[in-house]
């Protein structure tokens, strides 16, 4: 019966005076007994043409032994009678609702694709979405792009010399860890781990040619060399996404430590299989300046800042203060006059002793009497413990800051 109402809403129904088949009309005239469709009879309407459809419901049910009485309605179905005006396109049914719901698919489709929908818009927005980084020339290189964000950017409006440091070593860490030669320690191999053994920098030479602005987005390239018998080189070069000009260029001397002793350690052969096939051939893309850094000492020191302590933030995995931490601490005695005036375009640093949660340490500065080309600075700087006994030796130089390259002073960023 179904099926019947259904097909005819797609073909053309017969008019009054065509035959009906016998078995369809024994069906229609067949008592409620015989029919046997759970209780669905179909009884013919009055000459209009009508046909009702009413649902015979089954014995009343019991709820806690009171009969319950259900009622149901009486669903008129209106046949349009024959008609020799009947069309096929009347026939066809009410398509409004199919309509509807392919519309509502179309929007939610749509909905869905534009959440979805994250590549940039702008040209010099970030390749790599994400910020994972890939493996580059067989290998050999690791380049992973940074954005800048707000909370990166100092009172001149642009990256401190401390967030390209950690893009430093966040890149040296990925490049490690998408080589697979990622341990159980922080930025260890798997035979260093085994060994108690960690890396630790020695020395970092950086040049700074320009500082990024917020939303701008610094392309890092790093990898590594042999140093000597026992000791890893690694360089960075950071460039503008958009230009290609140089931001930052950075080498550094790495040796291993036992974790345990805190002792300098060869690097053993199992080690040195691992990584050996990493080094490149290549030159340090820094020259070494050669000059020895001079001891600060309290009668030659022009400015003393005492009592820092490092914050359980600035310790690493390894329980010692990031190396990171060092750059901050020495510009923490750098004259006010030079960070208003100057913009740290160079620093060596000479890494003697690691320090930990416990430490009290004192940052020297002395601004040095040699003056570098187009009016530059250059200071001498020592960070100690207060027994005396030497962390760190550095020399940075600073150039006159570039005012084109600084935005008018509006107010408190909003």
């Amino acid at each position: 019966m179904v099926a019947s109402v259904a097909a005819s809403a797609f073909f053309p129904v017969p008019s009054s005076s065509s035959v009906v088949s016998s078995k369809a009309s024994r069906a229609i005239n067949e008592t409620p007994e015989s029919l046997g469709v759970r209780g669905i009879v179909a009884k013919p309407a009055s000459s209009s043409g009508a046909m009702q459809v009413k649902a015979h419901a089954q014995a009343p049910p019991k709820v806690n032994g009171t009969k319950v009485v259900l009622k149901s309605e009486s669903h008129t179905i209106e046949e349009e009678a024959p008609s020799s005006s009947r069309t096929f396109y009347n026939q066809l049914p009410d398509w409004s609702f199919l309509f509807a719901a392919v519309t509502t698919i179309f929007l939610a489709a749509e909905k869905q694709f534009t959440l979805i929908d994250w590549k940039p818009k702008r040209p010099d927005m970030l390749a790599d979405a994400f910020g994972l980084g890939k493996i580059m020339q067989d290998g050999m290189v690791f380049r992973q792009n940074f954005s800048i964000r707000s909370y990166e950017i100092g009172a001149d409006r642009t990256a401190s010399i401390e967030t390209l440091m950690n893009h430093l070593q966040e890149t040296a860490l990925n490049h490690v860890r998408s080589a697979g030669l990622m341990g159980a320690g922080f930025g260890s191999t798997p035979e260093m781990s085994k060994r108690n053994l960690i890396w630790v920098v020695t020395k970092m030479q950086a040049l700074v040619e320009q500082y990024p602005s917020w939303e701008d987005v610094v392309q890092v390239d790093t990898w590594v060399a042999s140093s000597g018998k026992n000791g890893m080189r690694r360089d960075w070069h950071v460039r503008d996404y958009r230009t290609g000009q140089t931001v930052l260029r950075a080498t550094s001397v790495w040796v291993m430590m036992n974790k345990q002793t805190r002792r300098l350690s060869k690097i053993p052969e199992e080690v040195r299989a691992e990584i050996g096939s990493y080094f490149m051939d290549r030159d340090p893309i820094i020259n070494d300046d050669g000059r020895k850094l001079s001891k600060l000492e309290d009668d030659n020191a022009d400015y003393v800042r005492t009592g820092l302590t490092p914050r359980w933030g600035d310790l690493d995995v390894n329980q010692h203060v990031n190396n990171v931490k060092y750059i901050g601490w020495i510009l923490e005695s750098a004259p006010i006059s030079i960070l208003e005036s100057h913009e740290l375009s160079g620093m060596t640093m000479e890494y003697r002793r690691e320090c930990g949660k416990d430490s009290v340490l004192q940052s020297l500065a002395a601004v040095s009497s040699n003056h570098l080309p187009e009016t530059g600075l250059e200071c001498q700087h020592l960070l100690r413990s207060e027994s005396g006994a030497e962390v760190l030796r550095a020399r940075t130089e600073w150039r006159p800051k570039r005012a084109q390259g600084l935005l008018p002073n509006t107010g408190s960023l909003p």
